[in-house]
């Protein structure tokens, strides 16, 4: 059961005795193709499932004939291609299902096991290399109980995995409490729009009980009835028509689609605001409280949205998107705005309906044009799940021509969007992902700075170097080196071939003692760029485009600094963005993640808004430095860079990071990590600074979600009173 270029197989089985039922579970490595169950030659009828819009992860299933001794699972590409081919006999089905069920239990062993071993390892070794294993009293205690936390952790004892669906319903249990309502004097009438075509009638009842229970009563439900083929919804349409006068409908004589439904029942509305909802899906009992509170709160908003979750086949909910404040960038992304989201009448009616011309995308399409009429401090972020989105398998199983026109459809309207704007870009979709990375074309390359502190290992500066002036296709910058007490003769052999060999090379003395932040200071009124990125010294350029993509969104006016992936020489992630937290202060997002993984909500595929990024590679516009007067000199080792990019935040900047672009990074070859008790103090009492300076951000980090576990990042804390669940 090889894997090829086309599908990666996770696990397959026939069970059954009388019925044998195949389920195959994998996903796809590239586009996604059509794939299918065949027996001697003939194709059986099967349902194939995209269970992670996010990965392309799928399950495919059928009922198997029980004389059938092999299924070949068949992928159509330019040909037909069997991926792997399945035994079916009563023993294999009985062998087959509880293999699939111990192997993932032992490989879940093993990795735990892994990892117990690697934190071991690494406490003992810092134990050594502060103490020599001479550890005082007073520390002894702590030392335990930081390991018993992180072997908690591992175990996952102490937070639940939010895609784990038991495990999420038990934290909906734990933190999900009966709202509080308050009086409002403000209630605006809301209008709520839904398309209606072909739902059951049991997935409509649901959808309509659901607003008719709402707290906030001052509503219309606007439906667009388009000709099903079930008789029993227009009955049920008619039936809550005639139980509530806020219902109304309009009745089209002929087949549509989702965007002419939806613009029939534009014009009759009468709400100050809209609201897009779907036919099958459900919205929370205090849903349209929220939004009119958050509107009584700041009578200015226009847009609003919240979090939501999906139902699965058994209405049980699943996979919840904790989404962050409004983030321009990440929204170039992908949508992730989604549901449920609260629109200013006022302003739809400026920008006009649903386009047809972008099949569904036309919601992505009417988000963008609406977000072009207000400004990011009129949309507002609910952190509370308030929309229920239904799987549904026939929508899950669509062709895969229908999913390239869905894929292409919105990167046409993401590429319009930008045209509109003034901005020339490219946009791609990578591979198992139906999102988008969008590059900001530069047509004058303007002169960057490449600011990189060091003090001697040669050899190490040496590889950073060589990958710059090999692997860069960017043509305008220099190198500035901050020699920060430099003592050995190779580093000065280094610097002086360097300066023979490159005119862009120069290098600045500094015989100050180390401070990260008054060393780039320093260099940057040295430097002759517009734009200053600086780079630690034990980096190593991977991406050959790397600077033209920094540049292209540092060179945005809403863009303050531009982080990049970077990698440990194993290939495990070491920066992935910066999330702020009051435990921690500060997390690299997705740390010794595999450097193949996607991240929570694609995080490591697509850029992303964060707070902060690290300044082992950071860009930004000299402009935008000077204007939060670069780094703060009081951090002279830790935190400088994240304090410098909420400094930006401050002024109205977002900070952005790019997946795209990616360097390695030898990381702390240069200072050595906080190993002795000097440094260890230092470290403390930057971080002191930091909290009490941050408080505002670290207590609550507007580009993460308050949800989410502030200790064990894109995870779900667990009640302490809870006993552990599988």
């Amino acid at each position: 059961m090889a894997d090829n270029k086309y599908v990666k197989i996770l696990g397959r089985y026939v069970n059954g005795i009388l019925h044998p039922f195949l389920v195959v579970e994998g996903y796809f490595l590239g586009e996604r193709k059509e794939i299918f169950f065949e027996i001697t030659g003939k194709k059986i009828d099967s349902k194939l499932v995209i269970i992670s819009p996010i990965n392309n992860r799928f399950i495919l299933k059928a009922a198997v004939p029980l004389y059938a001794h092999k299924i070949d699972l068949v992928l159509i590409d330019d040909k037909k291609i069997i991926i792997t081919t399945v035994s079916n006999n009563l023993p294999m089905r009985i062998y087959d299902r509880i293999l699939y069920q111990q192997g993932i239990k032992v490989k879940r062993t093993a990795k735990i096991i892994k990892k117990i071993c690697g934190l071991t390892y690494a406490s003992v070794k810092n134990i050594w290399e502060e103490h020599h294993f001479i550890v005082p009293k007073g520390k002894k205690q702590k030392y335990k109980d930081e390991y018993k936390a992180k072997v908690r952790m591992i175990l996952n004892k102490d937070y639940y995995n939010p895609y784990n669906t038991n495990q999420y319903l038990r934290w909906i249990k734990e933190n999900e409490k009966e709202p509080v309502y308050e009086d409002l004097k403000y209630r605006p009438l809301i209008s709520i729009l839904i398309p209606v075509y072909n739902s059951s009638k049991k997935n409509l009842k649901k959808c309509l009980d659901s607003i008719l229970v709402q707290h906030y009563g001052n509503f219309e439900v606007c439906l667009a009835y388009d000709i099903s083929k079930s008789t029993e919804i227009l009955q049920t349409l008619k039936e809550y028509e005639e139980k509530d006068k806020r219902i109304s409908i309009v009745y089209h004589k002929e087949d549509g689609n989702i965007s002419t439904a939806t613009n029939s029942v534009f014009d009759s509305t009468k709400g100050e605001f809209v609201a897009l909802m779907g036919d099958n899906d459900i919205i929370a009992s205090n849903t349209l409280y929220e939004v009119v509170k958050a509107l009584n709160d700041n009578a200015d908003l226009d847009f609003i949205y919240s979090d939501e979750d999906r139902l699965d086949f058994n209405d049980r909910r699943c996979y919840p998107h904790f989404k962050p404040k409004f983030s321009p960038d990440t929204f170039h992304s992908f949508n992730y705005i989604g549901h449920f989201a609260l629109l200013r009448t006022s302003i739809v009616q400026k920008i006009g309906k649903f386009k047809s011309e972008y099949m569904e995308a036309q919601e992505y399409d009417f988000f963008l044009r609406f977000l072009e009429q207000t400004t990011p401090e009129r949309v507002y972020h609910i952190p509370k799940i308030l929309y229920h989105w239904r799987l549904l398998e026939e929508s899950n199983n669509t062709s895969l021509q229908s999913q390239e026109s869905l894929i292409e459809n919105g990167r046409k309207v993401l590429v319009n969007h930008m045209k509109k704007l003034g901005k020339d870009v490219t946009v791609s979709v990578p591979i198992t992902s139906a999102s988008y990375v969008v590059n900001y074309i530069v047509k004058k390359e303007p002169l960057v700075s490449i600011i990189i502190p060091t003090k001697d290992l040669a050899s190490t500066l040496e590889v950073c170097l060589k990958s710059i002036y090999n692997e860069t296709v960017y043509n305008n910058y220099e190198v500035i080196i901050i020699n920060n007490r430099s003592e050995k003769d190779e580093t000065f052999e280094l610097f002086d071939r360097y300066k023979k060999e490159h005119e862009n090379f120069k290098v600045i003395d500094a015989d100050i003692d180390f401070n990260y932040s008054r060393l780039n200071n320093l260099a940057a009124k040295e430097c002759a760029g517009d734009y200053l990125l600086f780079l630690n010294n034990d980096t190593e350029v991977v991406s050959k485009d790397w600077i033209a993509n920094m540049v292209g969104y540092a060179m945005q006016k809403h863009i303050g600094a531009v982080g990049v992936k970077l990698f440990y020489p194993d290939n495990t992630i070491q920066h992935g963005g910066v999330v702020l937290s009051k435990s921690i202060a500060a997390h690299h997002a997705f740390l010794k993640y595999s450097c193949y993984e996607n991240g929570y909500a694609e995080r490591l595929l697509i850029p992303y808004d964060y707070s902060a990024v690290t300044a082992a590679c950071m860009m930004v516009k000299r402009d935008k430095f000077n204007e939060v007067k670069g780094f703060e000199e009081e951090l002279k080792v830790a935190y400088n860079d994240i304090d410098f990019c909420l400094k930006l935040i401050d002024k109205g900047y977002y900070n952005v990071f790019l997946p795209q672009v990616t360097l390695y990074h030898y990381e702390s070859l240069s200072r050595g990590l906080n190993s002795t008790a000097e440094k260890y103090k230092i470290f403390l009492k930057e971080k002191s600074y930091f909290l009490n300076k941050w408080k505002k951000y670290t207590d609550n980090d507007p580009f993460y979600n308050p949800n989410l576990s502030d200790r064990y990042l894109f995870k779900l804390d667990r009640d302490e009173n809870e006993s552990h669940i599988n």
